[in-house]
């Protein structure tokens, strides 16, 4: 459980930049205070990436396919790789 903490908040602060419509990276606590601004268009993984600014890019790119503007991650696991999930909203 530690880890998967670890990774998440490795996620959310690394300093990687993306083009202006990339979808972005929300909290879990950010998400649930304006749950009701947001409607979910599905749910994303990233499998294999060996750092988590690679699985936060990947994340990003998966839920841009989607038609996304934000992305919460939902799991995150590390052994040899990283493994994460996210569920992917749009505004209203």
């Amino acid at each position: 459980m530690k880890i998967t903490q670890v990774i998440i908040a490795t996620i959310a602060l690394s300093a990687v930049s993306f083009g202006a419509m990339s979808a972005e990276l929300l909290t879990k606590e950010a998400f649930k205070e304006h749950k009701d601004q947001y409607v979910k268009v599905g749910s994303i993984v990233t499998d294999g990436e060996m750092a988590p600014s690679d699985a936060k890019e990947e994340l990003s790119k998966k839920a841009d396919a989607l038609g996304g503007q934000f992305y919460v991650v939902t799991s995150a696991n590390t052994g040899n790789k990283i493994h994460g999930t996210a569920d992917v909203y749009k505004k209203k």
